[in-house]
């Protein structure tokens, strides 16, 4: 592949000498540099090597319907959180690719999704060190208006160690078509309903190696969607189908696995609602079945939660998916008090109630965590939206935000989260379900012209409970918690900030500390630097449901990100 793509970009520069056109080159470079030291107070280790960084560079050529792209990365060593199998320098992503109005035709690596992804989803999201990029073939094709199709054959980006490319042991194919039935049958054009159909298929190839068990090697997973619009009305579902797949995530059992997914909203001027329903079983899909945690997932199961920005809600109690099961529901309705009313003001009050609920999947009949294969076949059966008692989550939440003036605003916001830490596990002080109350206001004040200045003032606590060791109520988990923040912004180019994290209510005395963090920018065209120094607390760190543990650190972390 390297010399195929030498080859190319030796052929391309001749011809574009030839023609005096050169084509197109674009890119971003990002690097990120950690300084860390120790910490025993908040059991932050400083490195053997003291000074960690991370750093890319993509480049990209396109000319006439041809492109060529590389990423090449490197870990010397990898920043504090991400996974193990980060290492080295070398080219982390390549490809070469032709494009036209009919077809699209990739080689190398690339990203893709079928659908809402929920049975194949390649993509990269660098805050948790995951990349699952696809290395192969890839083929898009518009054969008629409004019909799409596209297929790939490749195999998983697992790790990338001493700067090579690792990947996963299996095989993954897949193939998705989507017709857009109004605009492929001119006699729909004038339909009032807006019609798109769909359906994909993926299979995943592994050897069978495992000496006790007979492992299917070919596993399927298949499925259809729709989505309807009429005015401001929308309605669009899915729902997959996965065949058995034994693998250590679900104790080896040959159940078969679904997914459904089904979203309602409607939207006018002033008024937004948003109804959400999933549900899902046995869909851990992997394309090597030995693997755990983020390891090797072709699929990616979106969240029936609201995914939070405000430094209490975000950190201390996400919600990460369940891939063995759950069933989730999510209203989310905005509205806006009209402007010059009595309650609007003369600009308005958005206001946003949010609701979520999760629970397992109710898996009728008796499991089998051992024994003779033939006691693994069905150990029981699963109805798609059948829901256990066993509640894993509850998150309502309401914000309100009022526009003063031209200078001033603020946002109130109110969180109850209930979070069963059996299930979810995001920490190790606490049993069963942590309830929460959260309350955030942060105001923004705009000084001049360039001049602003914004504060956020946050409030956790938690519920007591009944400790028979202190024979007393004592607080849940590490207890209360309180961040204060604030922000000086000079546009177009400085901003700095302070923000406190404080422990007030643990516990342990010893216990009650302050995580102040400290951080200044510099942006100047596409140029952005960062520095940060201070505590960070160790826990979960969630995007879209996919978390990854991130450890105690206290340091200067510096970020320099370039696009050209």
């Amino acid at each position: 592949m390297k010399k195929f793509l030498l080859t190319l970009a030796i052929a391309c520069g001749s011809a574009a000498i030839a023609q005096n056109d050169m084509g197109n080159i674009t890119g971003n470079l990002e690097s990120t540099f950690q300084y860390l030291r120790n910490d025993p107070l908040i059991d932050a280790n400083q490195p053997p090597e003291k000074a960690l960084i991370n750093s890319y560079a993509n480049i990209f050529y396109t000319k006439g319907n041809f492109s060529a792209g590389a990423r090449v990365e490197s870990y010397l060593p990898r920043i504090q959180g991400y996974p193990d199998r980060f290492s080295g320098t070398g080219v982390g992503f390549r490809y070469i690719g032709y494009k036209t109005d009919f077809i699209d035709l990739t080689i190398g690596n690339f990203y893709e999704q079928f659908g809402s992804g929920m049975i194949f989803r390649s993509y990269e999201q660098r805050a948790l060190g995951y990349d699952n990029a696809m290395d192969g073939i890839r083929l898009k094709l518009n054969p008629y208006k409004g019909i799409r199709i596209k297929g790939f054959w490749g195999k998983q980006r697992l790790s990338f160690t001493d700067g090579r490319i690792i990947n996963s042991a299996g095989l993954v194919r897949g193939f998705d078509g989507e017709i857009h039935v109004n605009q492929t049958f001119d006699k729909m054009n004038d339909f009032p309903i807006d019609i798109r159909l769909g359906a994909q298929f993926v299979s995943k190839y592994q050897e069978d190696d495992n000496d006790e068990l007979i492992l299917p090697e070919n596993v399927g997973a298949y499925g259809a969607r729709f989505g309807l619009r009429y005015k401001g009305f929308y309605l669009n579902g899915e729902y997959n189908i996965k065949e058995n797949d034994p693998s250590s995530d679900n104790g080896y059992i040959y159940n078969n696995g679904h997914a459904a997914l089904i979203n309602f909203g409607y939207s006018r001027r002033g008024l937004g609602i948003v109804l959400s329903a999933k549900s899902t079983d046995n869909m851990s899909f992997r394309s090597d079945r030995t693997k755990d945690l983020q390891d090797a997932l072709i699929n990616f199961l979106p969240p029936t939660n609201k995914t939070h920005t405000y430094n209490l809600v975000a950190t201390l109690y996400p919600y990460a998916t369940q891939l063995l099961g759950e069933v989730g529901y999510q209203a989310d309705i905005i509205y806006t008090v009209p402007k010059k009313s009595k309650i609007g003001g003369k600009y308005g009050m958005p206001i946003n109630i949010n609701y979520s609920i999760i629970n397992g999947s109710l898996q009728s009949g008796e499991g089998v965590s051992s024994g003779d294969s033939l006691q693994r076949l069905r150990p029981y059966t699963n109805t798609p939206f059948a829901t256990s008692t066993n509640n894993y989550w509850h998150d309502f939440n309401i914000q309100i935000k009022r526009k003063f003036n031209k200078k001033f605003y603020a946002i109130g916001s109110y969180y109850n989260i209930l979070i069963n830490n059996d299930v979810i596990k995001v920490t190790d002080d606490a049993k069963g379900k942590i309830n929460a109350h959260i309350g955030v206001l942060e105001m923004g004040y705009k000084i001049n012209r360039k001049h602003s200045l914004r504060a956020e003032f946050q409030s956790l606590f938690v519920n007591d409970v009944y400790d028979k060791s202190e024979g007393k109520e004592v607080p849940q988990d590490k207890g209360n918690w309180a961040t204060a923040l604030i922000e000086y912004t000079i546009s177009p180019s400085w901003f700095v900030s302070v923000m406190d994290q404080y422990n007030y209510g643990n516990p342990v005395a010893s216990n009650r500390i302050h995580y102040i963090v400290g951080s200044v920018g510099y942006v100047k065209g596409a140029t952005r630097i960062m520095a940060t120094y201070g505590r960070q607390r160790a826990g979960l760190f969630c995007v879209g449901g996919v978390c990854r543990f991130v450890p105690a650190s206290n340091g200067l972390t510096v970020s320099l990100t370039q696009s050209f």
